[in-house]
């Protein structure tokens, strides 16, 4: 008994100690508003601090610098910047996926390591972690895919030599003006995994390759190299960049500025009156003085609002529920405090529109994006175009493909405006489904095949016909399983039992993948119906009638189109239905007037005519 009670305050020690061990010094605020300051030493991979006579002078860790005594670093990795391989996180709405885009082979498949319908798991299409980095990395900001152990022995002696890429959080924390993301994709390209955070900051240079390195190389303990072209990857850091005790001066912010979030969230529409950064106008809450956390937040697991209606069946950030546009902006029935307004937000009153628009249409739908014309345009982002990095293709037709607006039906049965891309992909057709060809294989057997296709100078889709098909699919014969088929703007080809080019339309596997768009946001005067209800009630309004761009190589296929009407998933007498109706209607009305007028001139001209 005596034991017990003198163990007692120890247990308790310990049982404290396990409630608060995983809140490091900077997990938790103390309240203070004040700017942090970050006089750190900057710490390798291995635990080590770094010195500046240091030989070799290794890269600073991010996972040791700023995890090591001050941030959870797991606890972060868990956020939705992170997460996406995690097969334990629910994949939420669908968003932007990664598109793999060739024009010589005619590919543009979306992929996610999350299960988005419409989109195929990295994995699918035969992209290791490795690979996926190597096309994808320069946009993700390291953790997760970049942080996963391999079993594949090539890929394990392959880590040793370039590293694992960290969580970098400089690509949103850091306010040094010198920051450079664009340098980071060109270490990505290198394989320079390790030194890709390093890179960016002001104070480091980064050289030489470490994709030109065999597999025997050891950065820890380096040895020259028999081959004087190949440069290993190296670092120096500024001169000034230690202080007296061997620390770093780091400029972080806790709210991430907009800038860094522009880098991998930027949007430039192809119309013809603003294609320019500066000819259009910013999202409405950014000129209002709002930045991008200001909604989009998050606490140190970094599991950040998405901002969507909904987003609180899959999310347990406490403030997902008011963060979305109706809870900014709409008082709840259940509010035991107002809530609506937050931020400056205006209460809408939407005077003279019908409750049904609130209940069938999301509120980017009159708001958000592009005003809709006749056609869709075109739009390049960040992630699918490489905004922002060295050497990007400015033409306006490079691949990949993005059409918007789209107004579609999305799960929660409301129409929201999205952006579409249009899968076009080889693939094996099995009695289990299609599966696509790995991406290597294509680009080596069915890129062989069609060598001699012309590629547009832009970047566009070059003119595939019929043969060119079948050369690929004759070429794919002896390197799948089952039977190769190509799919593209919405059909599926391939040889029927008597080996003739046969086509499905409208097969499943070809159907388009959407993400709905909430930015930018329109003022109130600039949103669709503010002028009259005619915006979308009208005969050729392109809300129901307006021509989505069906994108394809395929020759004789390029150029079509789907109405916009085509997307709405609607029940019972569509409002296309409805405006055709009183279109024939009126036409019908107007020719019986015209008719009967017609006939009452001529009765009295017949009269008049009598009477003489």
């Amino acid at each position: 008994m005596l034991t017990a009670l003198l163990c007692l305050p120890a247990l308790c020690h310990f049982a404290a100690a396990a409630d608060t061990e995983h809140k490091l010094l900077g997990d938790e605020s103390d309240g203070s508003m004040a700017h942090p300051v970050h006089q750190i030493p900057l710490v390798a991979e291995e635990g080590d601090e770094i010195a500046p006579d240091d030989d070799p002078l290794l890269p600073f860790s991010t996972k040791q610098t700023c995890g090591g005594v001050c941030h959870s670093y797991d606890v972060i990795g868990s956020g939705w910047h992170f997460n996406a391989a995690d097969a334990n996180v629910a994949p939420g709405r669908p968003g932007q996926p990664w598109i793999l885009a060739d024009g010589r082979t005619g590919t543009q498949i979306p992929i996610s390591h999350r299960a988005w319908p419409g989109t195929f798991r990295p994995r699918q299409v035969g992209l290791t972690d490795r690979l996926f980095l190597k096309i994808f990395g320069g946009h993700i900001p390291g953790g997760g895919v970049g942080e996963r152990e391999t079993e594949d022995p090539d890929e394990i002696m392959r880590s040793f030599v370039s590293g694992k890429l960290e969580i970098d959080c400089l690509a949103c924390h850091d306010a040094d003006p010198g920051h450079n993301r664009g340098e980071y994709r060109s270490q990505v390209l290198r394989e320079n995994f390790r030194w890709a955070a390093a890179a960016t900051s002001s104070f480091a240079t980064v050289t030489g390759s470490a994709k030109d390195m065999p597999d025997t190389y050891d950065p820890m303990m380096p040895e020259p190299l028999n081959d004087p072209k190949k440069i290993p990857p190296g670092i120096t850091y500024r001169a000034n960049t230690f202080g007296d005790k061997k620390e770093v001066l780091f400029n972080i912010l806790r709210e991430t500025p907009s800038d860094r979030c522009y880098f991998c969230h930027s949007n430039m529409y192809l119309t013809d009156e603003h294609a320019e950064k500066w000819t259009g106008d910013e999202d409405i809450h950014l000129t209002a003085g709002l930045t991008c956390v200001d909604c989009h937040r998050n606490g140190i697991d970094h599991k950040i609002i998405r901002g969507y209606e909904g987003e609180t069946d899959n999310s347990d950030n406490p403030l997902a529920a008011t963060s979305s546009c109706r809870g900014c902006h709409l008082p709840g029935a259940d509010d035991e405090v107002p809530v609506a307004g937050r931020l400056g937000a205006p209460v809408p009153e939407h005077k003279g529109l019908p409750p049904v628009h609130l209940e069938k249409l999301t509120c980017t739908t009159c708001h958000s994006g592009p005003w809709p014309g006749d056609e869709t345009v075109l739009v390049k982002t960040s992630r699918a175009h490489r905004l922002g990095t060295i050497g990007v293709n400015k033409s306006h037709e490079a691949l990949p493909h993005i059409v918007t607006p789209v107004y579609a039906t999305q799960d929660d049965g409301k129409i929201a405006p999205h952006k579409l891309v249009w899968p076009s992909y080889w693939a094996s057709l099995t009695d289990q489904g299609i599966t696509p060809v790995a991406f290597e294989t294509v680009m080596s057997v069915v890129g062989a095949a069609l060598i001699d296709v012309e590629r547009p100078e832009s970047g566009d889709w070059p003119a595939l016909t019929m043969d060119h098909i079948i050369k690929g699919l004759k070429a794919l014969a002896g390197s799948v399983e089952g039977k190769p088929v190509y799919v593209s703007a919405g059909t599926l080809y391939g040889f029927d039992d008597s080996g003739d080019l046969s086509q499905e339309d409208d097969h499943p596997a070809a159907e388009p993948y959407l993400w709905q768009i909430a930015h930018y946001v329109r003022p109130a005067a600039q949103s669709l119906g503010a002028r009259r209800c005619e915006d979308c009630h009208s005969l050729g309004a392109p809300f129901f009638f307006g021509k989505i761009a069906v994108d394809t190589p395929v020759e004789n296929r390029a150029g079509s189109f789907v109405e916009m009407n085509q997307m709405h998933e609607v029940s019972g007498p569509t409002h296309v239905g409805i405006n055709k109706f009183f279109k024939y209607m009126i036409i019908t009305v107007m020719a019986l007037l015209i008719l009967h007028i017609m006939g009452d001139l001529f009765r009295r001209f017949m009269s008049k005519m009598s009477a003489k």
